[in-house]
C-alpha cells in the first residue's frame, strides 16, 4: 500500500497523512486517530519516512523566485520550503533575474520536472489570460497580485499584502507626527508594479490630509531596488536642495541606503529627517537607528501560499486572492516635529 492508497482509505489528503506520519501538530485528534488506526490495521510501514514515499518527480512543486537578491524573499522561501516538505511534496527551486519572464521559466520547469504546481515568488502585476496559457498546473502568485492585469479572480490565486493601503498607512504615520514635506524613494511610479501601487498609496495619504504633491520630492531609481541606486537617488534629492523632513522608502533596503546618504550629507536620522519603509527585514532591526517599517508577514505569506496551492492540486479548493495585513514596527528612525 502506498501513502496515496492510505490517504484514499482514510478519506483524507496525502498531505494530511504525511503530517500525521511526521507527527505534525496541525492535524485534529480525530483525523490523527483515524489515520493511525488505518496504519496499524493494514500494517503500513513507511520506507524511512513518509516523505521518502511521496517524494517523486510527479509530486514536485516548483518555486520560481524572480529577483533572487530580494532579502524579503529569503524569509518567505524558508517557510515555503518547510510547508511543501510537511505536505508530502518536494520543492524544485529556480531563481531567475529581475528581467526574466517567470511564466516562461515556470512552464519550462513544469515540463522538465513534471511539476504538480508552481509558486511564483515575485512577478508581474499585469498578466493576461493568453500569457498564462503555457501553464498546465495550478499556480499561486506569492507577494504580489494581478492588480493591473486582465485575469478574472477565478483564473488565478495570490497571497500578498495590500501594497497601496500599506504605503498609505506608512505615510499617514509620518503625517500624524507633523510631517508635511515628505520625500518618496522608489524605483518608478508608472510601471504597473509594486512600485506604482506604493507610489499611489503615498499620493493618497498626502491627498487625505490636503497636502499637495511636490514632484521635487520624488526620487526614482529606474526600476532598481538595490542599495547603490537607492543611495544615489537620495543623494540627488539632497544635492538638488529638496526641502523635506521625512522620507518614505519603498523597501527596507532602500531605506537603509537612504539613511546612509542622509548621514553622509550631515543629516541626522531622526533628528533632522525621519525615515519609514515597508518590508520588516530582520536586518533592519539592527540598523542605527532601528528602522521604523511596515512589516510584511513573511511566514504567513509563505504558509498560506503553499496551503492554497495544495488545495488546488488536491482538488480541495478554488482559486482565490488573499490579502494579509501588514503591521507597523516602531523603531527609532521617525520622530514628531
Amino acid at each position: 500500500m502506498t501513502i496515496k492508497d492510505l490517504a484514499r482509505a482514510c478519506g483524507v489528503s496525502v498531505s494530511t497523512v504525511s503530517r500525521v506520519l511526521n507527527n505534525r501538530p496541525d492535524v485534529s485528534d480525530r483525523v490523527r486517530s483515524r489515520v493511525l488506526a488505518m496504519v496499524e490495521s493494514v500494517g503500513y510501514i513507511p520506507n524511512g519516512s513518509a516523505r521518502d514515499l511521496v517524494r517523486s518527480r510527479s509530486d514536485a512543486i516548483g518555486v520560481v523566485v524572480r529577483g533572487g537578491g530580494n532579502l524579503f524573499f529569503a524569509d518567505v522561501l524558508k517557510t515555503v520550503s518547510r510547508e511543501i516538505d510537511a505536505g508530502g511534496y518536494t520543492m524544485v527551486l529556480r531563481q531567475i533575474g529581475s528581467d526574466d519572464d517567470e511564466v516562461i521559466q515556470g512552464a519550462a520547469l513544469e515540463r522538465e520536472k513534471k511539476l504538480r504546481g508552481i509558486i511564483f515568488l515575485g512577478g508581474r502585476f499585469d498578466y493576461t489570460p493568453s500569457e498564462l496559457g503555457p501553464l498546465g498546473v495550478p499556480y499561486v502568485c506569492c507577494s504580489y497580485t494581478n492588480r493591473f492585469g486582465s485575469l478574472k479572480d477565478t483564473d488565478y490565486s495570490s497571497v500578498s499584502i495590500d501594497d497601496f493601503e500599506t504605503a498609505r498607512q506608512a505615510v499617514d504615520t509620518l503625517i500624524g507626527l507633523g510631517h508635511r514635506r515628505i520625500a518618496a524613494l522608489l524605483p518608478g511610479c508608472a510601471d504597473h508594479s509594486i512600485s506604482e501601487l506604493r507610489y499611489k498609496g503615498y499620493l493618497a495619504a498626502l491627498a487625505d490630509h490636503g497636502i499637495p504633491f511636490d514632484p521635487a520630492l520624488l526620487a526614482e531609481t529606474g526600476g532598481c531596488f538595490e542599495m547603490p541606486e537607492a543611495y544615489a537617488g537620495m543623494e540627488r534629492l539632497l544635492e538638488q536642495g529638496a526641502d523635506f523632513t521625512a522620507v518614505f522608502a519603498l523597501s527596507d533596503t532602500m531605506a537603509i541606503a537612504a539613511v546612509k546618504a542622509l548621514t553622509d550629507h550631515g543629516r541626522r536620522v531622526p533628528e533632522d529627517c525621519s525615515v519609514i519603509a515597508i518590508d520588516g527585514l530582520k536586518m533592519s532591526e539592527y540598523t542605527i537607528p532601528t528602522l521604523t517599517t511596515m512589516v510584511q508577514p513573511a511566514e504567513e505569506m509563505g504558509r498560506e501560499s503553499v496551503h492554497l496551492l495544495l488545495e488546488l492540486i488536491e482538488g480541495r479548493g478554488e482559486p482565490r486572492q488573499l490579502l494579509l495585513d501588514a503591521r507597523l514596527r516602531e523603531g527609532g528612525s521617525i520622530r514628531k516635529i
